[in-house]
């Protein structure tokens, strides 16, 4: 590995295995998780002026009023998201800074990530390509419209908050599927996991979280 992915300081992989030590006591279990996280350089995917906080259990601004997840967050929806076992097909809504789909590649075949920020995108996958990271399709369009083209998903992950669980989203999922998205406004969002069976969805409401509004269009 390049030296700068390894890191030094409070980059090094010492902070990491501290990080991984503080998602155990918040209840993250899955190991395979928690190993792929230990090993993922996060500072690279934040500003350099920011690196030395990248492992610590916070959002961090990422440019164009977006911010990365806390690490707890990343591993808290990839372990619902998993929970019922492995998947082949997910759908990534915001793939802001391309953390958490460098997280969702290592354990699922293929990540499709959709990103309405052109800039933003842009270096995720720059990102994503340093780390030889290459089970991810990428397209840049409104989020709200899913992905069609490569519908239905076994999983779909949402990284902003919308007022109601979009209609798109759950045409979109597989049967048996399952969606982790946060759902409310700026004073009050909760986690959600929906289920899709046969003709109905399961919606289970899990914990408050805080993310940036889902918003419409291209930028």
């Amino acid at each position: 590995m390049m030296p700068h992915l390894r890191g030094i300081g409070m980059t090094s992989q010492r902070t990491r295995d501290r990080m991984i030590a503080r998602l155990k006591e918040q209840g993250i279990t899955n190991p395979q998780i928690l190993e792929i996280m230990r090993n993922t350089p996060r500072h690279i995917f934040v500003d350099e002026a920011l690196a030395s906080r990248a492992y610590e259990n916070t959002a961090l601004p990422i440019g164009y009023n977006q911010t990365i997840s806390q690490p707890y967050i990343v591993a808290r929806m990839t372990e619902l998201l998993l929970e019922l076992g492995p998947l082949q097909r997910v759908l990534e809504i915001g793939t802001g800074c391309g953390y958490q789909t460098a997280i969702l590649a290592q354990l699922v075949d293929h990540v499709y990530s959709v990103e309405r920020i052109l800039p933003l995108q842009r270096k995720a996958i720059s990102h994503l390509w340093e780390l030889k990271i290459k089970n991810v399709s990428y397209l840049h369009n409104d989020g709200g419209c899913g992905w069609p083209d490569y519908a239905p998903f076994d999983g779909i992950i949402v990284a902003a908050a919308p007022q109601i669980i979009p209609q798109i989203l759950l045409q979109q999922m597989a049967i048996g599927g399952v969606l982790i998205i946060p759902i409310g406004n700026d004073d009050r969002q909760k986690l959600h996991r929906v289920t899709r069976n046969t003709n109905e969805f399961s919606i289970e409401e899990l914990e408050a979280v805080s993310f940036v509004p889902f918003l419409s269009g291209r930028e």
